[in-house]
């Protein structure tokens, strides 16, 4: 499929944008956008001192912005095998309803409009954290990394990683081990969440010339990655309660939901080599969206009410 690229020229000779503001809000990732919100919100409220509202409201719209800005220009650099891959093909670059141009600006726009508003009004280690991360995303990750090395996926998870470390930094003006330990479940949810993905769309990211890891190393060695991602995984969601940050609450919560990780992960390692369904590949992708905002969402609640019971006892 290739780029449509045919703009609209009004009598003067300029081109007419067909571009809705619905297209604007796609080039954003949205869905991307809102896990990223989330857990740089948890990070900011579990810090263990209070921000000013207003700073608050602020440091997370920025973190957004800077996410949003990410977003653009991954699909800007990205529209020529957007355009190749089904589940991709109809977003506004590939489909000529935003340019290319069009996308890097408001990308570039958005991007020094996020890392000042967040550097001037909040602080300025959040905003060279923000910073980096759009760099890691937009340069590191799409332009180098997705192309180059079956390995894209867990370098690049650091990008999607950040958020809660942001959030922490924005209150605190520091970089603690407990946002850190945030950042390492988020680092170690991305490969076997994007590898499950990738075994059901293997075919897509083929036709496009993507070497993520069915496609290299195949789907046996893959499966066996996710299982042993899954069995790193289950322990450090659980390392917060261990290390003193949360309650036995959330350590009960999160033992469990990893043991659920591990048993779909199991279930893909299972998985025969002709199997052209892949329901345990779905099952793991979609259990794992449940997990990230499942762990973050009890911790959020633990760090509130745990807040709540000091300050009453106080």
């Amino acid at each position: 499929m290739a780029l449509v690229d045919k703009p609209l020229i009004d009598e003067a000779g300029f081109r007419m944008s067909e571009a809705t503001a619905g297209d604007f809000f796609a080039l954003l990732k949205p869905r991307v956008m809102s896990l990223v919100v989330f857990t740089a919100f948890v990070g900011l409220v579990a810090a263990p001192v209070t921000i000013n509202p207003l700073l608050a409201v602020i440091a997370i719209l920025s973190i957004a912005i800077g996410a949003g800005a990410s977003g653009a220009l991954n699909m800007w650099y990205d529209a020529d095998i957007d355009a190749i891959m089904t589940r991709t093909a109809s977003r506004p670059v590939p489909t000529g309803r935003i340019q290319p141009g069009e996308a890097l600006t408001f990308g570039l726009v958005l991007s020094v409009l996020s890392v000042m508003t967040l550097g001037v009004l909040v602080n300025w280690l959040s905003a060279s954290l923000l910073a980096f991360t759009i760099f890691f995303y937009a340069v590191i990750y799409t332009m180098w990394l997705k192309r180059w090395t079956p390995q894209n996926i867990v370098i690049g998870g650091a990008a999607g990683a950040i958020p809660p470390v942001i959030g922490w930094a924005a209150v605190t003006g520091t970089i603690s081990l407990e946002s850190l330990v945030l950042f390492l479940i988020i680092f170690l949810w991305t490969p076997p969440h994007f590898w499950a993905l990738a075994l059901f769309k293997s075919e897509d990211y083929a036709r496009a010339g993507i070497p993520m890891m069915p496609n290299v190393a195949g789907q046996a060695s893959t499966r066996r990655q996710i299982f042993a991602y899954a069995l790193i995984l289950a322990p450090i969601g659980v390392l917060p309660w261990v290390l003193g940050f949360t309650t036995p609450a959330y350590g009960i919560a999160a033992l469990l939901l990893g043991a659920g990780f591990v048993w779909y992960a199991w279930k893909v390692l299972r998985m025969s080599d002709g199997d052209r369904e892949m329901k345990p590949a779905k099952a793991l992708f979609g259990y794992s969206l449940l997990y990230l905002f499942a762990i973050f969402a009890i911790y959020l609640a633990d760090s509130v009410v745990s807040r709540a019971l000091a300050i009453g006892g106080a």
